[in-house]
């Protein structure tokens, strides 16, 4: 069993949130996560809902900015956060400082070329050894669902769209949809995988669903003054690969709102019921 040595704890609507620390054997160093778990599993396990933050997050903000825990108190959901890369001062970061890569920016994937791929396997980490730490050690029962924001929003999407049947649904906050084409995607990917992009596809959404997709159910907020949405996040091409392979997505563009933490405040509810509806759970 995976030793989790607690952080922190703070009551929060009945509830309890609590951070724990641990060493990961996919990424090679010490991992932080929160959970959030509803007075519900005082009495019986409950169902999961892992969340994936963006770029220069850690597994804290949603926690400290989105006003999830009132919802999930009530519906009885567990809330899991991992953070956003791996840390430490062994973990290499990008040579230039920037914020888009490196510390703070995993991009879910597994790396495949050095120095990278020593500690940068997120997708590993996410998908695999981060449940099954949390199944050690939580009451959860078998029903998961996965949701995220910009690079997080990126990372559930392939998540659910690479794992037929991992998960009950799927949603996103003003996802990367297409990483392969747009500069932030570009990036990571070519210090990530190499330069070789035809093996970039594995981990792009619109890619994925032109290749098939197992159909779930799918639910994508995106802000109309969202200042990444044309040249980063292009979510008119997760839509029209949706369209064109039949793979049916509830994609609902919300006037005004922009990329920030306000924006996911404002529909988390939404997207917390949307979640508890497939986890069998009342919404």
């Amino acid at each position: 069993m995976t030793e989790i040595i607690e952080i922190s704890q703070n009551i929060c609507f009945g509830g309890k949130q609590k951070r724990f620390k641990h060493y990961s054997e996919v990424n090679q160093c010490e991992m932080t996560f929160s959970i959030f778990l509803p007075p519900q599993v005082d009495q019986q396990p409950a169902p999961v809902l892992y969340w994936l933050s963006g770029l220069t997050c850690t597994d804290e903000n949603f926690v400290q900015k989105a006003g999830a825990q009132r919802i999930a108190s009530e519906l009885g959901l567990i809330i899991v956060c991992p953070d956003t890369s791996p840390r430490g001062t062994d973990v290499p970061d990008d040579p230039q400082g920037s914020w888009d890569f490196g510390l703070g920016a995993g991009f879910y994937v597994n790396a495949t070329v050095l120095p990278w791929s020593k500690h940068y396997n997120m997708f590993d980490y996410v998908n695999q050894e981060l449940p099954g730490i949390i199944k050690q050690h939580f009451p959860i029962n078998d029903n998961q669902a996965i949701s995220g924001h910009s690079m997080g929003g990126h990372g559930a999407l392939i998540s659910a769209f690479k794992q037929p049947g991992a998960f009950a649904s799927v949603s996103a906050f003003a996802p990367i949809t297409n990483p392969i084409l747009c500069p932030w995607g570009i990036k990571a990917f070519n210090h990530y995988l190499g330069s070789d992009s035809t093996r970039w596809s594995q981990y792009d959404a619109c890619e994925l669903l032109k290749q098939g997709v197992e159909p779930l159910p799918v639910m994508v907020d995106q802000g109309s003054s969202d200042a990444f949405l044309t040249e980063q996040l292009k979510i008119n091409s997760l839509e029209k690969a949706a369209q064109d392979n039949g793979f049916p997505i509830d994609l609902s563009i919300q006037e005004g709102y922009d990329h920030s933490y306000f924006f996911i405040a404002s529909f988390i509810e939404k997207h917390l019921r949307f979640h508890a509806k497939h986890l069998g759970l009342s919404s």
